[in-house]
């Protein structure tokens, strides 16, 4: 999901030049050491709108402890002044959000309270960033250093020798539009905050964060402000808070400071448990959660680049969602009353429109623990304040895109095993989401164009509609909406029938064929319907109306429950890969993969989502669209596309296709080039295409997994000879173009043979992937 424009681009030679931009963190990962960690570039997707963050987090933390430059999203590789060094940030957001008590050291007197104006100036030679750490040597002569652990961050300063050593907390400006601020000083060690904002693309909440700032050593002086008001000795203020301390003798200034979403007191149980560690063990520990965390991947082949991209991409992954419990369990429920998790760990920020895709999958196989709290959560938040939500930041719900992303994102987490013993809870929350409206009342919007999709078989698409509730409408993407609802009733069918409410299944099913009332048979598309029924806005499907963040072209292969239906509706395999090579440039892109991708594919802005006939490979909408030639009988041009997308991730700043989307991207990324990918969001079909390693082991737990992993090999795989020849899977020949959950569960091995040309290998109908009835 984006909310802005971004700058165009760049072209090939411009882009293969960025990717090699000798960061320190670049540098650092030529290392050999063994450590995964070092592979890991945090810059990657600071440039061009990518809104990744470089600083420094632990797995699926509280805390993502940044630098702020100016960018609305919080960190641009292009920009040199930092405003502060801030708690919260999301990975690859396109809206402003987070940002929350921004700090700053600096020297001298304390005259400027815009963090804009106090900025301090700096080189990318003197920064670092790597898992669990960021540093950087501001022109000011202080160092700045910064780790976390789950729910605090941790900050050491080095500065000159001096008797004014300030370090400045701003609690009046942050990413978000702040609403109100109060800040405190304790004693003559601690900093207390409170911080309510709103924003994310409207201005949606509102939230509080509570923090509290402990430093190792007492400071000498101390002051407060409102405004531009600078109050030398006041302990109490609205703007921020400065505190001073003599660095002739000790240069060395730590801190550690600890947020809670509940009240102050969280933040100080949060302080307790995450305190009283160094900034040097805590930066250790950080390194090695994530080096933990890494090595559930472990890969051969490829070259240096292809493996620090990869590697980077699974660090993106698990950034989110985010702890949203405190230490001692308690979390802000969207009724806006404290709770207690019981037996799990309650996560917050739900990107569902884009991490049902992909994301989710990666999370349940390569963190079930986590993925099973985080549905455990998400569930919560119904229980709790009374709907499933959409799209959520905290304890709030932001209305942001359109359909309905939250059944693809539970059911996956039932296909997978993660909800044993909640199935009923959880199903009870879908039905209730899959089958009405949230009243009035209620901000969340949840399906709302529901009446009209169950009446009618499709949502209107009503271009002035007011809106209803702070957020996007599902009226105002009646084409894309009704494609979405209808995937969302097909994988519903699929756990109503598991679970054996087969009346449920068969109306969900019923309705998962929803997405034919949308296509016009004289285009040969998806097409938008009004109020009244009538196909509505231009025929041309490059320009239609209706469709969020995308047009017809691209929406038309978004029916991964019922592949062979569309293709049927638009003429038959034949048709279906005449107007796939269309979309793909495939009369190009074997001949120059990489120069199709960036010439033909990416098409301008990343924002740039509309009046086009081509393949999107920085959003969402498309993401399973390169497997769909699994079924139509011609799977080496799966490989084909999908090689030649993943040639858009690259090492350097510019790496990223678009906005990450809180691990949305780099879970394609992952998963792609395992050779591995969730091809019917929400069920259990994995379609498959040649891996880009010549092996892949991952170690899986065993409590979800049974199997405890599997390995994916390909020897020889390479540009040149990257087609599937043959699959054996545990010895014996496979010649479906998928595997099954159900089938990882105990496989050991999925073995590709490659070879230089197309194979005979998935091309007969009885390989493609299955209707889901």
């Amino acid at each position: 999901m984006r909310g802005t424009r971004r700058t165009r681009l760049c072209l090939a030679g411009v882009m293969a030049a960025s990717a090699l931009i000798a960061t320190p963190a670049a540098r650092a990962a030529e290392r050999t050491d063994g450590h995964l960690t070092d592979l890991v570039n945090p810059f990657i997707g600071s440039q061009n709108e990518g809104n990744t963050f470089p600083g420094a987090t632990v797995p699926f933390g509280m805390v993502q402890l940044s630098p702020d430059t100016g960018h609305s999203t919080g960190y641009d590789y292009t920009q040199n002044r930092v405003r502060g060094f801030s708690l919260v940030h999301l990975s690859g957001v396109g809206c402003r959000i987070g940002g929350d008590l921004p700090v700053l050291p600096t020297t001298g007197e304390v005259t400027q309270t815009d963090y804009a104006r106090y900025a301090a100036g700096f080189s990318h030679a003197d920064e670092q960033a790597s898992p669990g750490y960021y540093g950087v040597g501001l022109d000011s002569g202080i160092r700045a250093e910064l780790t976390a652990t789950a729910r605090t961050g941790v900050q050491r300063y080095t500065f000159p020798a001096t008797d004014r050593a300030n370090v400045l907390l701003n609690a009046a400006q942050a990413l978000h539009k702040p609403v109100a601020s109060s800040v405190e000083v304790l004693d003559d060690h601690t900093v207390r905050t409170e911080i309510t904002g709103h924003g994310f693309c409207r201005d949606t909440g509102p939230y509080t964060v509570y923090t509290i700032t402990r430093f190792d050593r007492p400071f000498t002086a101390y002051g407060t402000w409102d405004g531009a008001a600078v109050a030398p000795g006041a302990r109490t203020g609205r703007g921020g808070a400065y505190v001073r301390f003599d660095t002739r003798k000790d240069r060395t200034v730590e801190a550690t400071t600890a947020l809670s979403y509940v009240d102050a007191r969280g933040a100080a149980v949060n302080l307790r448990a995450g305190g009283g560690r160094s900034f040097d063990a805590v930066r250790r520990r950080a390194r090695e959660e994530w080096e933990r965390r890494l090595a559930g991947v472990r890969v051969r082949g490829g070259d240096p680049t292809l493996r620090r991209t990869f590697y980077s991409s699974l660090y993106r992954s698990f950034l989110a969602p985010n702890i949203g419990s405190d230490a001692d369990g308690r979390y802000l429920g969207w009724d806006r009353r404290a709770h207690r998790a019981e037996r799990f760990t309650y996560y917050q920020n739900w990107s569902l429109w884009d991490t049902y895709r992909t994301q989710a999958q990666l999370l349940a196989l390569l963190a079930p623990r986590e993925a099973r709290d985080m549905a455990l959560s998400v569930v919560k938040v119904d229980e709790d304040g009374g709907w499933l939500p959409k799209w959520g930041y905290g304890p709030v719900e932001t209305n942001c895109m359109s359909g309905d992303p939250v059944t693809p994102f539970l059911t996956t987490a039932y296909q997978t095993g993660l909800l044993k013993g909640f199935e009923e809870r959880a199903y009870r929350a879908l039905r209730k989401n899959a089958d009405g409206v949230p009243p009035a009342g209620y901000p969340g919007i949840g399906r709302e164009a529901n009446a009209e999709y169950i009446a009618h078989g499709y949502a209107p698409f009503v271009k002035d509609r007011p809106l209803s509730k702070l957020g996007d409408s599902d009226y105002h993407h009646g084409a894309s909406v009704t494609l979405e609802y209808a995937l969302a009733d097909a994988v519903l069918a699929q756990m109503a029938r598991g679970l054996g409410h087969d009346a449920d299944a068969a109306r969900y099913a019923a309705r998962s064929r929803n997405y034919r009332t949308l296509f016009d048979p004289s285009t040969g598309f998806f097409r938008a319907r009004d109020a009244a029924g009538a196909f509505t806005g231009p025929a041309d499907p490059a320009r239609g109306t209706g469709f969020h963040e995308g047009t017809a072209w691209q929406y038309q292969w978004l029916v991964p429950q019922d592949l062979p239906g569309m293709i049927d509706l638009i003429g038959g395999t034949r048709a279906a890969n005449e107007r796939l090579d269309t979309f793909f440039a495939y009369d190009r892109l074997p001949a120059d993969p990489a120069r199709t991708a960036r010439e033909v594919w990416v098409h301008g802005d990343a924002y740039d989502y509309y009046n086009a006939d081509k393949y999107n490979p920085m959003n969402e909408p498309d993401l399973v669209a390169p497997y769909t030639y699994l079924a139509t009988g011609q799977p080496w041009k799966t490989t084909d596309v999908v090689h030649a997308a993943l040639t858009l991730f690259t090492d350097g700043p510019t790496g990223m296709t678009g906005n990450d989307d809180l691990g949305t991207m780099s879970a394609w990324n992952v998963l792609s080039s395992i050779g591995l990918f969730p091809i019917q969001p929400g069920y259990n079909t994995w379609g498959l295409s040649t891996p880009v390693f010549d092996r892949v082991d991952l170690t899986l737990d065993r409590r979800y997994w049974p199997g405890g992993g599997f390995s994916v090999t390909a020897p020889g795989t390479s540009a040149a000879d990257r087609y599937v020849q043959s699959v054996r899977t545990d010895g014996r020949p496979h010649t479906r173009t998928y595997l099954t959950t159900k089938a990882l569960r105990s496989l050991r091995t999925v073995a590709f043979t490659v070879g230089p040309r197309p194979s005979e290998w998935g091309t007969s109908p009885q390989a493609a992937p299955p209707v889901l009835k």
